[in-house]
C-alpha cells in the first residue's frame, strides 16, 4: 500500500483533509512539525525579507566568512 503525504498550508486545509478522509473511512495519523510555530512563523517572515545566511554544509566557515 502506498503512503500518502500532505502539506496543508493552514488549520482550515488540515480540517478540510481529515473531514474527506473521515468521509472516506480512511484513517488519518497527524505528526506535528516538532518546532515552535513562533518560531517557523520567524523563519518563514525573514525568508520573505531576504534576511538570512544560507550555510554550505561542506564549507560552514566559508559560508560564514569566518575563514
Amino acid at each position: 500500500m502506498e503512503t500518502l503525504i500532505m502539506h496543508p498550508k493552514n488549520k482550515e486545509q488540515v480540517a478540510a483533509l481529515k473531514a474527506v478522509a473521515k468521509a472516506l473511512k480512511i484513517s488519518v495519523e497527524t505528526q506535528s512539525s516538532g518546532y515552535d510555530t513562533e518560531f517557523v512563523a520567524a523563519i518563514k517572515d525573514a525568508e520573505k525579507r531576504g534576511n538570512y545566511i544560507s550555510i554550505d554544509a561542506n564549507d560552514v566557515w566559508g559560508s560564514l566568512h569566518l575563514r
